[in-house]
């Protein structure tokens, strides 16, 4: 007889043999595994992440940069930690003397190079670069603001410069020097704040004794502008080429310009454009004019040997709008020679060929101009034995008056003639003058020469050029 067995609850038994009611019990579910590391190591990964991440942004611990702490900062906050802390600075004007803050000097540094240069050389995750120094600081000012904030604190250490100045006066510009003020040494308080900001004190004692404190307008900078101002003076003009058609005086320029200084002591000038317009709606009565001929005295090779007239060119002046505004401009840039526009007829020239000629036979002067003649008079040429040489000659050395001495040719005497005027020497020795010693015009009265009344030789003295032409012929 087999055996039933079925499982019962807990305190049931089990009879044999004995048929019983078989009922079955549901089983446990299966027990899941523990994953506690889920739990766990997701915080640290996240830990570990940020850290990584912070170890990249953040400067090393024990940094310092200008000698401000900034370990365990970005660059953007340790630039913020060391420019706070100049801010709080404070500079005392001698020992137990006011002070003033960095702040109040308007006192700035490169924070963010500093900070950035710190962070380059120590970043957090270097750790062989932790607990460094970086940067020594370079403190600037703002100097108008930290001369008002010390003259404020110790008003008796100082005295206003007197800046230098340019002024027109006496057809020129001229310089007054600037002379010095005194006041409180800037350098000797950036200094001081450079050297608190590095060794991390909080104040910083400056001596307060007067110092020369020089204008930001410097005698200098005075005579380079006064200087380039009167070489424009020089130059100022309207132009028509080379020719200064309409000189500008100096008072006129001056009247035009406005001379300044700015902030930095530089000097600078603004140009009235509106005046320069006065001037040019009188161009054309002084710029337009007719040609004329220049007139020229030459030899009969053609060579110009004098001038009697310049001659000038003909011309009529162009478009005149816009030139007194880009007059202004060309002045502000410093070039006072302005080219006008203008339709240009060239002079001519008009040349005289003036010659002296002797007739011996006639015993006659004939000045001709381009051959024909101009005037005539008698003369005494020099005497069969001493006579006066025939050719082709042009007047060389002159003298208004001159003691004359000599040889005669035909006798061999020697002479002495005193006071002889208007010499003109055209062959050697042999000249024309005037003669005062006697009134036999007309004959061979001389020992070469070719003389003739005083009055008469100042005439041709002053009508025949250096160089004029001379024929002496039978």
């Amino acid at each position: 007889m087999s055996e039933i067995i079925t499982r019962q609850d807990a305190g049931d038994t089990v009879a044999s043999g004995a048929p019983v009611d078989v009922r079955w019990a549901p089983a446990d579910p299966p027990r899941k595994p523990r994953r506690l590391w889920l739990k766990v190591g997701a915080p640290v990964a996240a830990v570990v992440a940020a850290a990584t991440v912070c170890s990249l942004i953040l400067i090393a611990p024990g940094t310092t940069a200008a000698g401000v702490p900034v370990g365990g900062q970005t660059s953007g906050a340790a630039a913020d930690s060391i420019a706070s802390r100049l801010a709080t600075i404070e500079v005392s004007l001698g020992e137990g003397g006011p002070t003033v803050s960095a702040a109040d000097l308007g006192a700035s540094v490169d924070a963010s190079a500093l900070a950035d240069a710190a962070f380059a050389g120590s970043p957090m995750w270097n750790v062989t670069a932790w607990f460094a120094e970086y940067g020594d600081p370079e403190v600037t000012l703002d100097a108008e603001r930290a001369a008002n904030a010390l003259r404020a604190a110790l008003p008796d250490a100082y005295a206003d410069p007197t800046p230098a100045a340019v002024a027109f006066q006496d057809g020129a510009y001229t310089v007054t020097p600037a002379a010095d003020g005194t006041g409180v040494s800037l350098d000797a308080v950036r200094s001081a704040l450079e050297s608190a900001l590095s060794s991390g004190a909080a104040t910083a004692t400056v001596d307060p004794t007067p110092e020369p404190v020089a204008s930001v307008v410097t005698t200098e900078a005075a005579q380079a502008t006064a200087s380039s101002l009167n070489d424009m003076i020089a130059e100022a003009g309207f132009y028509v080429g080379d020719d200064r058609a309409v000189p500008v005086s100096a008072g006129t320029l001056a009247s035009w310009l406005d001379v300044t200084t700015d902030e930095s002591g530089a000097f600078s000038f603004t140009v009235d454009a509106a005046a320069i317009q006065t001037a040019v709606d009188g161009l054309p009565d002084q710029v337009n004019q007719d040609p004329v001929d220049a007139a020229v005295l030459s030899n009969e090779a053609g060579t110009v040997l004098t001038t009697l007239v310049e001659g000038q060119d003909g011309r009529v002046l162009g478009d005149t709008s816009g030139v007194a505004r880009d007059f202004a401009d060309q002045l502000a840039g410093g070039d006072a020679s302005y080219d006008l526009t203008a339709d240009v007829t060239p002079r001519g020239t008009v040349s005289t060929v003036r010659l002296a000629e002797v007739d011996l036979g006639e015993q006659r002067l004939y000045l001709k101009e381009n051959g024909k003649v101009v005037d005539t008079w008698l003369i005494s040429s020099g005497r069969d034995g001493a006579i006066t040489y025939q050719g082709h000659y042009s007047i060389g050395w002159r003298t208004p008056l001159q003691d004359m001495k000599g040889t005669s040719r035909d006798t061999g005497s020697k002479y002495t003639q005193p006071d002889v005027p208007w010499v003109m020497y055209f062959n050697g020795n042999q000249a024309f003058h005037g003669a005062y010693w006697h009134n036999n015009f007309g004959h061979q009265m001389s020992a070469g020469c070719v003389n003739m009344p005083p009055a008469l030789a100042k005439k041709l003295y002053d009508w025949m050029p250096d160089g004029g032409d001379v024929w002496i012929h039978a």
